[in-house]
């Protein structure tokens, strides 16, 4: 009855997030609305903070391990969105709202019940900022002053070691579009992506006087996208490659021959393995394309997030609670996509899950999207959850279990890097 109970105040709450939508590193009054809840439900609840809007809190601390139940503050930066912020242009249009709003339901459950307490595993709560790759330049700044060191919340908390005493991480995540009936996702993998700028160099002349002693650096870039093009056929569909080059810096104009273009792209792959690969290919295809018109190319790349591959030990608890349960009628398992989130990289340090759920309409990140079954969301769905840890008391097979450092990580970062 609990979640009945609590539905109204949970429902009040996740539309309060939702009509202030803060980007990330900026959540400080969805920070706010959360502590207050917490302090609330429980008075003598210790919560640490990190990353200027980081919350964590723990039920427990006396057992042999610890699962982490992880929710996202952060909205999306979407100004044509219908509910958007106007003077920031953040709009929650990725349902992290609604995450923030289960997160909440299941603590209070859990303090209400003591449910907890007979858990073989303790659990934590842990909401973290800035899981949009988005809003660069802010991030920017805050990397220069020191204040953080990564674009993405996650692997900004891994490095601050929020995560070192977690063992398991379960996420949940809004599913896009319209289903006919309540659903779940399982095994959806995510991609991983990196960032590739290549900065063409070629020799400006007059356009009209002599072009003929030019190096023209924006063919060397048209040459290029068509080099990508052509290399599709060498990708391999089972890694659901994604590429998206676009022009971010020139100096052009029609009277002078360019003599220098960047090109940006996006990189996605299933595997860090490809994504090394597929990089190659693609600075093979910028410099062949430079030398052939006699330019030159600086090439750069940014780490974005690791892949993500489901822990499938770790699903079996929710397919198992799905058979059992009555009033969620649907369940997707195993549909990879090629969208990328910064559970990649928290999943390479110990194993991760991440639930998806229906109650939607609109495009995900799209200017339409919004929630259109609240009882679903806020109180079926988070007494679903409780049935998962009840089913993961007990079963947990410790010896499946992984745990990687920090360091560990930021090794195999720079190595993807170089």
């Amino acid at each position: 009855m609990i979640f009945k109970e609590q539905y109204s105040e949970i429902h009040e709450i996740a539309k309060m997030i939702f009509a202030n939508p803060e980007l990330g590193y900026k959540e400080y009054k969805t920070k706010q609305t959360v502590v207050d809840f917490l302090k609330k439900v429980n008075p003598q609840i210790e919560l640490e903070e990190f990353s200027k809007t980081g919350l964590k809190t723990r039920l427990s601390d006396d057992k042999p391990f610890t699962i982490a139940f992880i929710a996202e503050l952060d909205a999306v930066y979407a100004p044509s969105h219908q509910w958007s912020d106007k003077s920031t242009g953040a709009a929650h249009n990725c349902g992290h709202y609604t995450q923030v709003a289960i997160a909440l339901a299941l603590y209070n459950y859990f303090i209400q019940t003591g449910a907890h307490q007979k858990y073989d595993f303790n659990l934590a709560f842990i909401f973290v900022p800035a899981e949009e790759y988005l809003d660069l330049a802010y991030r920017d700044e805050l990397l220069a002053k020191g204040e953080i060191s990564y674009y993405g919340g996650k692997p900004e908390a891994m490095k601050l070691g929020v995560f070192d005493d977690i063992d398991v991480g379960i996420c949940v995540h809004a599913m896009g579009g319209e289903f006919p009936e309540r659903t779940i996702e399982v095994n959806c993998d995510l991609a991983g992506f990196l960032y590739k700028k290549y900065t063409f160099h070629g020799k400006a002349t007059h356009a009209g006087f002599d072009p003929f002693s030019a190096k023209n650096a924006y063919s060397m870039s048209t040459l290029f996208n068509v080099a990508l093009g052509l290399a599709r056929q060498q990708l391999k569909d089972s890694e659901m490659v994604r590429i998206n080059p676009i022009v971010m810096e020139s100096d052009m104009s029609t009277n002078v021959v360019p003599n220098q273009i960047t090109v940006g792209s996006d990189l996605r792959t299933q595997s860090v393995e490809y994504m090394k690969e597929a990089a190659a290919k693609m600075d093979d295809s910028a410099k062949g394309s430079a030398m052939a018109l006699q330019g030159d190319v600086t090439i750069k790349t940014q780490m974005g997030y690791l892949p993500f591959k489901q822990d499938r030990s770790l699903t079996e608890f929710v397919a198992s609670a799905f058979e059992k349960n009555q009033e969620i009628t649907a369940i997707r398992k195993d549909t990879p996509i090629s969208a990328a989130g910064d559970i990649g990289d928290l999943s390479y340090m110990f194993p991760c899950i991440q639930i998806g759920y229906s109650g939607f309409t609109g495009t995900i990140h799209g200017d339409d999207f919004i929630d259109i079954d609240p009882e679903y969301i806020f109180e079926i769905f988070p007494r679903f959850l409780a049935q998962i840890f009840e089913e993961m008391n007990g079963s947990i097979d410790q010896a499946k279990l992984y745990k990687r450092s920090y360091k560990d990580y930021e090794e195999l970062i720079q190595s993807i890097n170089e």
